[in-house]
């Protein structure tokens, strides 16, 4: 995300729309998926919106002193942030109580954007409910396939992989015996990595998901 020109530029567009749905009653879409790519739509938005307000900031998650202010970092994601009709939401709240709970599709782990270089990339155009789940499986693919979130040492046979694994691993579980086969359902038959290969998380990387 390049935040130093969009804080130059005009916020108004995102502003607007944040504005624009906020009188929607979602409960009254009867197309499930318009209610899926609405919800990630919010979220990434509302995302993008409380780092314009903090901007610059090296992190979502601040620090006393060098040493991590998670008080600080659980309000980023537990605190009320918008109104949509008369509740109000905030980003944890989409996320577990909405889209985890509602939908129980793990891909949406591979769309779901916290500002950092940890997160998935984020997509440059809107989800929209015709293409969702074309959508989420791009993403997903294009997660498991980046070696700096999952990679296989055929060597020492370890999986290395991003902590969104462990966090979710129980949603990832429910759709696939184990984290490697999940895996292997977005990987060429060739990079095959057996069900009971050990796993190691990589570190998450909180810095700002800033383009450079």
């Amino acid at each position: 995300m390049n935040y130093r020109d969009w804080t130059r530029e005009s916020r108004s567009p995102l502003l607007q729309w944040l504005e624009d749905i906020s009188n929607l009653d979602i409960e009254r879409y009867s197309n499930s998926d318009e209610r899926l790519a609405l919800w990630i739509n919010l979220y990434n938005a509302l995302t993008i919106a409380q780092v314009l307000d903090r901007y610059p900031i090296p992190s979502i998650r601040p620090t006393i002193l060098g040493v991590p202010n998670w008080i600080g970092f659980f309000r980023f994601f537990s605190r009320s942030v918008y109104r949509l009709g008369d509740r109000a939401f905030s980003l944890g709240k989409i996320e577990h109580d909405i889209l985890r709970r509602e939908f129980r599709d793990p891909r949406i782990h591979f769309a779901l954007v916290c500002a950092s270089i940890g997160c998935p990339l984020l997509r440059n155009q809107a989800y929209r409910a015709e293409i969702v789940h074309d959508q989420l499986a791009e993403d997903a693919r294009r997660f498991i396939r980046n070696p700096d979130k999952v990679h296989y040492n055929a060597e020492t046979g370890v999986l290395y992989c991003s902590k969104i694994f462990k966090w979710y691993r129980q949603d990832f579980l429910s759709v696939a015996p184990s984290i490697p086969d999940y895996i292997n359902a977005y990987l060429e038959p060739s990079d095959f990595i057996p069900a009971e290969t050990p796993i190691r998380y990589l570190p998450y990387d909180w810095s700002l998901n800033e383009q450079n």
